[in-house]
């Protein structure tokens, strides 16, 4: 497998999860199952197979993750759990994005080479931008907004449909590979 400069960093609800499918104990409580989007199971684990490096960046419970990424057969392809739950802040707090930062190993001056791609403008895009990574907002679910309400909230990239994420991953690598 060959290694890649690109680093993705992945909320999971509403970005891999439809959270329309969730089923909970109780209203706010843990997830039990899940499905995917369309197509996003698959552009995740060719994503993984293709060699990149995936960071989950999540707010929610850890319990639910597990459940559902395992239930899901993604549980293998991250290479760091972030999730609120577990670091006591949610996004977009940059403990976040330095947990998983630190997580990997990574420094500062390995910013220029991580995405970040989640479905909330306010949290993923915001937190992403306020962290200095490049924000790619997945503009599938109806019931989050499209718009930004503030400039920081403007996402780098738009993506309307999961298998639209890896030929952005792939151009993104491309370019690194070329400033290199």
């Amino acid at each position: 497998m060959q290694t890649r400069n690109l680093i993705i960093f992945t909320d999971i609800g509403d970005t891999v999860i439809d959270e329309g499918t969730e089923v909970r104990t109780t209203p706010m409580g843990v997830v039990h199952r899940a499905d995917c989007i369309p197509e996003a199971k698959e552009t995740m684990l060719h994503i993984y197979e293709r060699g990149y490096t995936i960071a989950m960046v999540a707010d929610g419970l850890v319990e639910s993750f597990r459940n559902t990424m395992t239930e899901n057969g993604l549980d293998h392809i991250f290479a760091t759990w972030v999730i609120s739950e577990a670091v006591g802040a949610e996004k977009p707090d940059q403990r976040m994005f330095e947990t998983a930062l630190s997580n990997l190993g990574l420094t500062e001056a390995d910013k220029p080479r991580i995405i970040m791609v989640g479905n909330n403008l306010s949290r993923d895009v915001l937190g992403a931008n306020r962290f200095g990574i490049t924000s790619v907002h997945l503009c599938w679910s109806p019931r989050y907004p499209r718009q930004a309400a503030e400039p920081e909230e403007e996402p780098d990239y738009r993506i309307y449909h999961p298998s639209e994420l890896l030929p952005l991953v792939e151009k993104l690598e491309n370019r690194l590979h070329n400033e290199r």
